[in-house]
C-alpha cells in the first residue's frame, strides 16, 4: 500500500514541476509587461502639448490653402486660346482641365506647354 501511494505522490510531484515552470514562464511575461506600462504612465502628455500641435498643423494646412487659392487666381488671369487647348487635348490625350492648367502655367505658350507635358 505504501508503494502505491509513493508512486502516486512522486507522479503529482512530477506533473507539478511542468505547470510551476509554465507559471513562472509566464509570470516573467506579466513582469516585463508592468515594467513597460510603468513606463508609460510616467509619460504624460499634457492637453496644452496636443492642442500646440494641432494648432500648428491647422495653420500649415490653412496657409497651403491660401497659397493654393492664390496661385489659382493669378492662374486665372491668363488669357488663352480655346483652339490651344484643343490641340493640347487632342496630341497629349489628356483631359481639358489639365490641359488648361498646363497652358496657363506656361503663359499661354502652346510650345512651352507641350515640352513642359512630355518631359
Amino acid at each position: 500500500v505504501n508503494g502505491v501511494e509513493e508512486s502516486g505522490d512522486q507522479e503529482s510531484e512530477v506533473t507539478d514541476r511542468p505547470i510551476a515552470k509554465k507559471v513562472a514562464k509566464h509570470d516573467s511575461g506579466a513582469a516585463d509587461l508592468e515594467k513597460v506600462t510603468d513606463f508609460e504612465e510616467e509619460r504624460e502628455i499634457s492637453s496644452q502639448d496636443i492642442e500646440n500641435a494641432m494648432s500648428l498643423f491647422g495653420d500649415k494646412r490653412s496657409k497651403e490653402t491660401a497659397e493654393r487659392v492664390a496661385r489659382m487666381r493669378e492662374l486665372a488671369k491668363v488669357v488663352i486660346n480655346k483652339e490651344d487647348v484643343e490641340l493640347i487635348m487632342k496630341e497629349m490625350e489628356i483631359p481639358r482641365s489639365t490641359a488648361e492648367l498646363k497652358l496657363r502655367e506656361c503663359a499661354g505658350s502652346v510650345v512651352e506647354a507641350l515640352i513642359a507635358l512630355t518631359d
